[in-house]
């Protein structure tokens, strides 16, 4: 078995995480990647403490392994939900969409493992000065906000710079994701869109058939002008929002036409109003199957690729 300081730092079974996807990322299905001796991540997205405190509660009802909570730094409700993962003790705090900085030192007085989401060396440099237990590693192909960077040119530059354990995520959908990351310095793996597939993943039906059913070529970026670029599936709202966006539309009225179009997706299915986040790796994901079994598949497949690694070396 693949066993890494990761496992040691945050006492889990294999070094896999379930990326924290807004809408998507609920107690339920982090729960269950816990089980299965991964790291399931519970996403607070934009919404209040409350309901992030209820999903946290369903966690810890199905589970007694670690889990985490991602916060998105940009949510309004930020201040609170920080407040609330310092409360609830919750094993690791995942960070996005912002820099963790004011947060820091209440989370790791409550013992948190503060486990931050980079898209750069200097943001890596950043977090490593200010006490943070390891970081991620995210290139571009990811779903949802995404970077410049791809990951095979993020994950060794931020090795480099680190003595942290680093997370690779981007683009990583099975065991030669795996054994990429690792053999590019990382030590463990966070993966989104391959867990949307999770039988415990409580996405609109058709989302998930848009899933099994995509191609190479099945995402786009949009946002770019706003700053916020997001990977999602090229769909007809995502086709739209990019005529408008180098359309002329006006800022704010290009804002208001992404506002709830994820919910929509995630739980209307909406195929023509709905952002439907995703990653690049989505025409790699063929089966619907349990959250344990994504995460024993992927790191079974790594293992003899990185004990073969060598065979092209005479």
């Amino acid at each position: 078995m693949i066993h890494t300081p990761l496992c040691d730092l945050l006492g889990i079974e294999y070094p896999v995480f379930q990326g924290g996807m807004a809408w998507i990322a609920d107690g339920k299905l982090a729960a269950a990647v816990s089980e299965g001796g991964g790291l399931g991540i519970i996403a607070a997205g934009n919404a209040p403490a409350e309901t992030v405190r209820e999903q946290i509660q369903i966690a810890k009802s199905l589970t007694s392994r670690p889990f985490g909570v991602n916060i998105m730094l940009m949510s309004p409700f930020a201040d609170a939900v920080a407040q609330l993962v310092a409360e609830e003790k919750v094993a690791v705090v995942t960070t996005g969409a912002g820099n963790p900085t004011k947060y820091m030192a209440l989370w790791k007085e409550a013992g948190i493992k503060v486990i931050p989401v980079v898209a750069s060396v200097a943001m890596a440099k950043l977090m490593t000065r200010l006490g943070a237990s390891a970081l991620i590693a995210e290139g571009g192909e990811s779903g949802g906000h995404v970077g410049e960077l791809t990951t095979m040119v993020l994950v060794p530059q931020v090795c480099d710079v680190t003595t942290l354990p680093v997370i690779a995520a981007g683009g990583i959908a099975d065991g030669r994701g795996v054994a990429a990351a690792f053999l590019l310095g990382a030590c463990g793996v966070q993966m989104g869109t391959r867990f949307l597939s999770a039988q415990e993943c409580s996405i609109h039906p058709a989302y998930k058939e848009r899933i099994l059913k995509a191609n190479d070529l099945c995402t786009m970026v949009t946002g770019k002008r706003l700053g916020h670029p997001v990977r999602s599936l090229r769909t007809n709202f995502a086709r739209n929002y990019a005529k408008a966006e180098y359309g002329g539309m006006p800022d704010e009225e290009l804002e208001a036409l992404a506002t709830g179009a994820l919910r929509k997706a995630v739980e209307e299915g909406d195929l023509e109003n709905g952002c439907f986040l995703s990653g690049q790796i989505a025409a790699m994901v063929k089966k619907i199957q349990p959250a344990a079994e994504i995460v024993r598949e992927v790191m079974e497949g790594a293992e003899p690729i990185l004990k073969g690694a060598t065979q092209w070396v005479r």
